[in-house]
């Protein structure tokens, strides 16, 4: 099976290219933007060089019959774009609607988009996880951008019969990760004192092995056809735990302060980083049930392998 991977050079994408090129029974293309990422195995690349609603992508999807559209403008934690909903609609709307539509024209089969889960929302009250069929409650604009593609590639498949699936995950780790895990990494690495002893909220992950593996298991799986999944490692942590066990992981002890949620929270809204402090504190949970009934599928590995694996790519990045 001949098949379209976006944002192949990207954190998601490339592991989705890895990971098809190590079965016979499909033959991954990646589409890049540049030529000059390394895949583990050889691959049929292409070059794409924007994501835009006049991207011409009929090189691109000749003989495909499944698409995988990883690619997008990510979420940006301090975002300086004048209109930032503007920048994220071009893009994550118009530019993955396009390519829809080509790829609907083209006869491509199946359409699985990878979403977020700030399509449901930023959080969660403690215990009361996100469902795959909850109505979506978008607040930034990366999320709001997710929420009308969603919605424009389930009219598309209407009109057209192709098949569409939506993958919403939380935060993913794994080997490469960067941003704000990475960041946790490297404090936990130099044994820099950290106020996270004491919190006592809950987060959903989801390792990228594990997010690789539901994506594919999405390509041809016969009930995954117009259904929307959440994905997560299957187990929550708060912060305190998932520090504690990254450093674990990373063969290192993690030195936690036990400094109260809420005086955390007070603190980084003086300094301007309360968003950052509602990951740190808030709680966001997903139920992943209709994930496991629809599909009979299980993440197949565990929180912990999962850290192990972060750690190891994290100790080799050192290397390098």
């Amino acid at each position: 099976m001949n098949i379209l991977v976006t944002g192949a050079s990207g954190f998601v994408g490339s592991a989705v290219v890895n990971r098809l090129s190590l079965s016979s029974n499909f033959t991954p293309r990646a589409g890049v933007r540049r030529l000059n990422h390394n895949f583990h195995f050889s691959v049929n690349v292409i070059q794409v060089n924007t994501l835009a609603h006049d991207t011409d992508w009929s090189a691109a999807l000749l003989g495909v019959e499944t698409v995988i559209h990883a690619a997008a403008r990510v979420h940006i934690m301090d975002d300086n774009a004048a209109d930032p909903l503007t920048e994220f609609r071009k893009v994550n709307v118009a530019g993955t609607l396009n390519l829809a539509r080509q790829a609907a024209e083209a006869g491509v089969r199946r359409f699985v988009f990878i979403s977020s889960i700030k399509v449901n929302g930023e959080g969660t009250p403690l215990g009361e996880p996100f469902n795959a069929d909850d109505s979506p409650s978008p607040v930034d604009p990366y999320g709001i951008s997710k929420m009308e593609a969603e919605m424009g590639l389930q009219q598309l498949a209407k009109k057209t019969g192709m098949e569409v699936v939506i993958i919403r995950p939380p935060l993913v780790y794994g080997p490469g990760v960067r941003a704000n895990f990475q960041s946790m990494m490297r404090w936990l690495a130099k044994g820099i004192p950290l106020p996270f002893g004491s919190i006592h909220n809950k987060r959903s992950l989801v390792a990228l092995d594990n997010l690789v593996d539901l994506i594919v298991t999405c390509i041809d799986h016969p009930a995954a056809a117009n259904q929307i999944f959440l994905a997560s490692d299957g187990e929550d942590l708060s912060t305190t735990q998932l520090l504690q066990r990254m450093a674990k992981a990373m063969g290192k002890t993690a030195h936690l302060i036990p400094v109260p949620a809420k005086v955390l929270e007070w603190g980084a809204t003086l300094l301007g980083k309360r968003a950052l402090a509602q990951r740190l504190c808030g709680s966001l949970q997903v139920d992943i049930s209709k994930t496991r009934e629809v599909l009979g599928w299980t993440p197949p590995i565990s929180v912990d392998e999962g850290l192990k694996r972060a750690a190891a790519g994290f100790k080799k990045s050192k290397a390098d």
